[in-house]
């Protein structure tokens, strides 16, 4: 014989001394539903009771979560398939991230820069801090504004008091000055 439940209201939730909360009596009078609605969507045996146990886990934490259900036990069982679901999902990723051998993973080249890399890096570096200090003043700190602080155009021009128009005009010679050093350098 089933038991049939309607949910009560958060008053009614808490239980008296000796009572059983909604939730307790709920898992316990549908406990083998539960398990053969997610055992017939496929999980193996020791998957299903930690399935269920799960959502009873979940679903203490969660105050009110079966306030103003109107059927506790299709609640449960779509709360049930869910999890599976997600756990079925979880388990396909984990396969997929692991799925390599520790072999394949060492044939997987590191993004590990030469020190040629290295060393030409630091030239363009130098490069680019000789160009930005050939600019004149305002056009250097409306750079460095734009590049460094990452303010807008528009944070420029209120902060420097200069147009908007000014502020694109410095970026873009900026910008064309740096290039020009570059180019020249390599």
């Amino acid at each position: 014989m089933t038991a049939h439940f309607r949910a009560p209201s958060a008053s009614e939730q808490t239980s008296s001394a000796g009572e059983k909360p909604l939730l307790d009596r709920a898992i316990l009078a549908y406990y083998d539903e539960l398990c053969g609605s997610v055992r017939r969507r496929g999980h193996n045996p020791a998957n299903i009771q930690e399935i269920v146990h799960d959502l009873y886990i979940r679903l203490r934490q969660k105050d009110g979560a079966l306030e103003n259900k109107v059927s506790l036990k299709a609640f449960l069982i779509r709360a049930c398939i869910n999890l599976g679901i997600d756990r079925f999902r979880r388990e396909h990723f984990e396969a997929c991230l692991f799925s390599g051998s520790e072999q394949e993973a060492l044939q997987v080249s590191a993004p590990v820069a030469s020190p040629d890399q290295a060393l030409d890096l630091e030239h363009r570096l130098g490069i680019l801090k000789a160009a930005i200090m050939e600019m004149s003043l305002q056009r250097r700190r409306v750079f460095i504004a734009s590049r460094v602080g990452k303010l807008s155009a528009d944070e420029i021009s209120c902060r420097m008091k200069i147009s908007r128009n000014m502020v694109d005009r410095h970026l873009r010679k900026a910008y064309l000055h740096c290039l020009d050093r570059l180019e020249d350098a390599l």
